[in-house]
């Protein structure tokens, strides 16, 4: 019998629809919010953009917030914002999608990865002090699944060695620190509203910030490295269509569609946020002693809204590879996903002259880890159905 095929170890899959790991939730709220702005005057560059911002700054509790194109250009303006250049290093961790990293290397600096905490999956600040040199220049920490990294001792270390500390929140927007909102407590604090996140513009991201010359500069860089405003300008304006360019930015805006699907979503934030909990609360209560399984572990002060939710196998107790589990949940039509590959194993940053090894404890968790679909869209049925595929998976392959 083959081990990937685990349905037939009960007869017919525990589902007869497939579930996938993450998804949207639209509704007739989203879809008449975007009809609104097709009906209207401006599609991009419009007064819909000033209000999405004005809104994240409400959520996150923030002083400004710049609204871009994406996850990506949110982190690629914000090392620009930070003066991020050639022979500068900014350390991250490689436990991540590649654009944590990636975006130092837009700006011609050299990514250095640190470990992450094995119970926790987040960036180790034992390992940033590890890798700290008179060339780093930034400290790029990921909320990994939406959970919190350690604010207040990643601020020690910024504070310490001059640091520049930029959150990457693309998995955690809705999750407090301390009581306190993510998005108001780095330097700067960039989001993603890719569809599979906690609430979605289809593609979209955000910088928030506190401080005004951040703020000016993100500006600046979203938008071609463009101004119109009259102070910035060294030639005075012939007319109210001059501007000039004083810097090189990118096209990296928002439409007007985009902002008003993301300001409705961003109203059922606390909904999205309560159901995605209490998901989590159940997996939790069933997993965390099952054997065979390893669940990820929370620092106290994060009271996290989840964008993933990760299972790792245990090799001592399981007698299947990561790829026969895979397939086996996927013959019960419940489709996971794994997050993420160690981005020093890409062949670019290995021509960089990274190599594996670098960080055991992430390499080890993505060896063996596997997300589980996790969304607000899930039904309880569909819960409990996720449980049980993985219970029998577990149970068939117990040694």
């Amino acid at each position: 019998m083959a081990k990937s095929d685990l349905a037939l170890y009960g007869g017919k899959p525990v589902r007869e629809k497939k579930l996938y790991y993450g998804h949207q939730w639209i509704d007739e709220a989203d879809i008449e919010a975007v009809e609104e702005v097709l009906r209207g005057d401006y599609l991009t560059c419009g007064p819909t953009i000033e209000r999405l911002e004005e809104k994240l700054c409400q959520v996150t509790g923030v002083k400004y917030a710049v609204a871009c194109s994406n996850g990506t250009a949110a982190l690629h303006i914000a090392m620009m914002a930070a003066g991020v250049g050639k022979g500068d290093e900014v350390i991250t961790t490689p436990l991540t999608f590649a654009a944590s990293a990636n975006c130092a290397l837009y700006c011609g600096a050299t990514p250095v990865f640190a470990d992450v905490k094995a119970e926790t999956y987040n960036i180790d600040p034992a390992s940033i002090r590890k890798k700290i040199t008179p060339r780093t220049k930034a400290i790029v920490a990921v909320d990994f699944t939406g959970q919190a990294v350690e604010n207040r001792e990643i601020r020690e270390i910024c504070d310490e060695y001059g640091l520049i500390f930029i959150e990457d929140s693309a998995h955690a927007i809705g999750t407090k620190y301390d009581g306190k909102p993510i998005g108001s407590l780095a330097d700067m604090t960039c989001f993603s509203f890719h569809p599979v996140k906690t609430v979605t513009s289809g593609e979209g991201g955000a910088v928030t910030t506190n401080d005004d010359k951040y703020f000016e500069k993100l500006k600046l860089y979203r938008t071609h490295g463009i101004t119109h405003d009259e102070a910035l300008m060294e030639e005075a304006p012939e007319g109210p269509w001059y501007y000039e360019m004083i810097d090189v930015g990118y096209n990296y805006r928002l439409t007007d569609i985009q902002a008003a699907l993301l300001i409705s979503q961003l109203e059922k934030l606390e909904q999205f946020s309560n159901r995605r909990k209490a998901i989590v609360n159940h997996y939790n209560d069933v997993f965390s002693g099952m054997e065979g399984l390893i669940v990820q572990q929370e620092i106290p002060e994060s009271d996290t809204t989840r964008h993933l939710y990760i299972i790792q196998l245990d090799p001592e107790k399981l007698s299947c590879t990561r790829r026969e589990f895979f397939d086996a949940m996927a013959a019960e039509n419940v489709q996971c996903q794994v997050h993420y590959v160690p981005v020093y194993w890409f062949p670019v940053y290995k021509r960089l002259g990274h190599e594996v090894g670098e960080c055991p404890n992430a390499e080890r968790i993505y060896r063996n880890c596997m997300s589980i679909p996790l969304y607000p869209a899930m039904t309880d049925e569909d819960v409990e159905d996720v449980i049980k595929a993985v219970q029998k998976c577990v149970q068939a392959y117990l040694k």
